[in-house]
C-alpha cells in the first residue's frame, strides 16, 4: 500500500556531510502529487533552505517514476485550492531555495513532475528517463513555469514540439538538447547526483549560494542587465569583505601555487 500521510509521501533525510535528500514516496501511484503532498514538498524545501548544515539537496522519486504529475483524481482540489499561495507551491519554494538542487530523474517526469525537474539546478537522468508535457492532452493550463522555462533551455521550436504534441523527451535527447547534465545507468542516478552535490560542498559555501543566485537571477534578464547585476553584486560583495578575508584568499592562492609540480 502507498504511505498514507504526506509526511510519509515526502521523505527528507540529512547527511552529516551537508547533503539533504528529498524523496517523493508514492510509488504505487507513480509518485503522482496530491494537494497535501505538494504542501509537504514545498515545506521541505523551505526548511532545508533555512537549515545552516545543508549545503546541497538531491531530489528523487521512489520506484519506477520520478513524478507522474498531479493526481487527476484530486484535480479540482489542486487547481481550485489555494493555488496562489506560494508557501504551498513546491516549485515556488524550489526557486526561492538558495541551496543548489540536483534532480535525480528515473522513469517518468510528467507535466507537474517535468516542472519540478525544471526547478532543479542540475539534472542527472537514468537512461530510461522520459520528460513529458501533457498539459494540452488533459486541458490543464501550465502554472509552474513549463511554458516559459523549457523554451529558454532547449529553444522555442523544440519546446513547441514537446508541449504541443505531448511527445516524450528521452534522457538521451534531453542531454543532447541541454536540458540534462548527465545520463547514467538507472541504478547509478542517485550515486551520480550525490557526487555532484559533494563536489559543490567542497567549495566556499557562501559563494556557492551567491553564485547560484546571480546565475538564476541573471538568466531572467537580457545580457546587458545581467552583466550590470553581476557587477553590482560583485562590488557589494568585495566592499563587505574584511581584511582577514582577503588575507585568507591570498593564503589559499599562495598555497595552491607552491604545490610541487606533477610534471617530470
Amino acid at each position: 500500500m502507498d504511505p498514507s500521510s504526506p509526511e510519509d509521501q515526502i521523505l527528507v533525510e540529512r547527511d552529516p556531510s551537508g547533503v539533504a535528500y528529498v524523496t517523493i514516496n508514492r510509488p504505487k501511484s507513480l509518485n503522482s502529487l496530491t494537494r497535501p503532498m505538494m504542501v509537504a514538498l514545498a515545506g521541505a524545501f523551505r526548511r532545508l533552505d533555512a537549515d545552516p548544515v545543508v549545503g546541497a539537496i538531491v531530489l528523487s522519486g521512489r520506484g519506477r517514476s520520478f513524478c507522474s504529475g498531479v493526481d487527476l483524481t484530486a484535480a479540482e482540489e489542486v487547481f481550485k485550492g489555494d493555488v496562489k499561495d506560494d508557501a504551498a507551491n513546491p516549485v515556488a519554494q524550489m526557486e526561492r531555495c538558495r541551496k543548489p538542487i540536483i534532480g535525480a530523474i528515473t522513469g517518468f517526469a510528467v507535466t507537474a513532475g517535468f516542472e519540478i525537474a525544471l526547478a532543479c539546478d542540475v539534472l542527472v537522468a537514468g537512461r530510461d528517463a522520459k520528460f513529458v508535457d501533457t498539459h494540452t492532452r488533459f486541458g490543464i493550463f501550465p502554472s509552474w513555469g513549463l511554458s516559459q522555462k523549457l523554451s529558454r533551455i532547449i529553444g522555442p521550436n523544440r519546446a513547441r514540439e514537446v508541449s504541443l504534441t505531448g511527445m516524450a523527451l528521452t534522457a538521451e535527447m534531453a542531454e543532447k538538447w541541454g536540458l540534462v547534465n548527465h545520463v547514467v545507468n538507472n541504478d547509478e542516478v542517485l550515486k551520480k547526483a550525490k557526487e555532484v552535490a559533494e563536489a559543490i560542498l567542497r567549495n566556499n559555501r557562501d559563494m556557492v549560494l551567491r553564485y547560484k543566485s546571480v546565475l538564476n537571477d541573471g538568466f531572467k534578464l537580457d545580457l546587458a542587465l545581467a552583466l550590470a547585476l553581476e557587477k553590482e553584486r560583485a562590488h557589494s560583495h568585495y566592499d563587505g569583505m574584511t581584511k582577514e578575508q582577503f588575507e585568507m584568499m591570498k593564503k589559499f592562492t599562495s598555497g595552491r601555487n607552491t604545490k610541487p609540480s606533477s610534471k617530470m
